[in-house]
């Protein structure tokens, strides 16, 4: 059942990244072109996601369990590091180069763009870069 519920989920956000215009690169790239062609429509988008995140997140803050009966794992940290800064940095330059962020590229890739396939080819290389950086560091730490 959890596996069925995760796919309808996943499905209807797919839809709504679709309907909302997140999955066309041109779009995007409109929106964070300030000083040019600017659309300000994906704001609406952001702001709505906005909303119902501040309202999952209240509610989620008030249960022990998942819907769907798993554990409750809400992020504790609240530090802004070097990492985080980094990471939302590398996230913002991806997302202006390519009109592209993680869920939207998926989506765009199964629709069959190939800008999306040259964009999630990227990401999971990036991803695996983090990830032996990350042992690396491990190491590094374990050994001091």
């Amino acid at each position: 059942m959890n596996r069925v519920s995760e796919f309808l989920v996943g499905l209807l956000f797919g839809l709504g990244l679709l309907l909302s215009g997140m999955t066309d690169p041109g779009k995007v790239l409109s929106f964070l072109d300030l000083f040019g062609a600017w659309d300000p429509s994906l704001a609406f988008v952001m702001g709505g996601a906005i909303a119902v995140g501040l309202f999952a997140f209240a509610l989620a803050k008030k249960r022990s369990t998942a819907f769907l009966g798993g554990a409750m794992q809400l992020p504790t940290s609240k530090d802004i590091d070097r990492r985080l800064v980094l990471g939302g940095v590398t996230f913002g330059v991806g997302w202006g180069l390519a009109g592209f962020c993680p869920g939207p590229g998926l989506v765009s890739l199964a629709a069959g763009q190939p800008k999306a396939a040259v964009f999630v080819a990227a990401m999971v290389a990036g991803m695996l870069v983090f990830e032996l950086a990350e042992q690396q560091r491990q190491r590094r730490a374990v050994a001091a």
